[in-house]
């Protein structure tokens, strides 16, 4: 992961800081970054995001194929996440940016393993045979900090903005089965992202622990704790990271303070989704170049 070096003098300052709940930029420790949301970004996806958060930039587009079920669910569809680490920094370049990626996409396949996450049996099209596979493509383009936060809001905003064409299965005289797709690009199925989590990462610095940590700040964590939290509130999957050690009444007062943090960014979230989905085809589109 991409960091910075700092001055012991430095780290002193921030971690006296975030004692006095006030952080370098202003923030108090339960405080994000201004972040930016635009849906609809890439043209030839079935959905696609993009998030801003500070100096993190993420882009992630989603495209649905028809594939065959799994073995073990043959009436559900499925995700697959692929995450590419080709931001500027040195250290993502070659073998650090491919781990980076697949422990990313690992922690995406166990925040998504939560079978109420995301609607899986609304993908099957045929029981045993055929069913649509989202490809989940994650592009990080800028690192400034707390990568995972910012990866699964934009995941969200593109399974919120994804559309997946109806389609008809037709069966002949002879059994024969056909799959007939609709001709209308508006007849199409949406998914509900009621459900699904997003990642709030909790930071211990010092006797204290922030949300949303910039790149210095993560310099001076030993250790974090990502909680993934659904709208309600639901704590469904957690990791701990960093070569530090958590407490036992650090790690549930993290806990309790990622619940309050994960409502308030799933509220947060969701009001600009609607609001740029009620704006429809009048608003302006800048593009993940623009």
């Amino acid at each position: 992961m991409a960091s910075v070096v700092l001055s012991e003098a430095e780290k002193l300052y921030i971690v006296h800081g975030v004692q006095e709940d006030l952080r370098v930029d202003g923030r108090g420790c339960e405080d994000y970054r201004c972040a930016e949301v635009e849906t609809d970004v890439v043209s030839n996806t079935s959905g696609s995001a993009r998030v801003k958060l500070g100096e993190t930039d993420i882009l992630v587009g989603i495209k649905a194929e028809m594939g065959t079920p799994k073995l073990e669910k043959p009436d559900e569809g499925y995700l697959e996440f692929f995450v590419d680490c080709s931001s500027n920094s040195p250290e993502l370049e070659g073998r650090g940016g491919e781990e980076l990626g697949t422990d990313i996409a690992n922690t995406l396949y166990r925040v998504f393993s939560c079978e109420s996450s995301v609607d899986l049996k609304s993908l099957c099209i045929n029981p045993k045979e055929h069913c649509w596979v989202l490809y989940v493509d994650v592009l990080l383009l800028e690192c400034g900090g707390n990568i995972f936060d910012a990866i699964s809001v934009a995941v969200k905003a593109a399974l919120f903005n994804t559309r997946i064409p109806k389609v008809r299965v037709l069966e002949d005289e002879e059994g024969t089965k056909e799959i007939e797709l609709s001709d209308d690009p508006y007849d199409c199925i949406r998914l509900s992202v009621d459900e699904v989590p997003c990642i709030v990462t909790l930071s211990k610095i010092g006797y204290r622990h922030v949300v949303d940590a910039t790149l210095q700040e993560e310099a001076c964590s030993l250790a974090s704790l990502l909680i993934s939290v659904t709208s309600k509130g639901a704590i469904t999957s957690m990791k701990k990271v960093g070569k530090g050690s958590l407490d036992p009444e650090s790690i549930f007062e993290m806990m309790e303070a990622g619940q309050r943090v994960g409502k308030s960014l799933h509220i947060a979230l969701q009001k600009i989704l609607d609001e740029e989905e009620n704006l429809g085809t009048s608003r302006p589109k800048v593009g993940f170049l623009g």
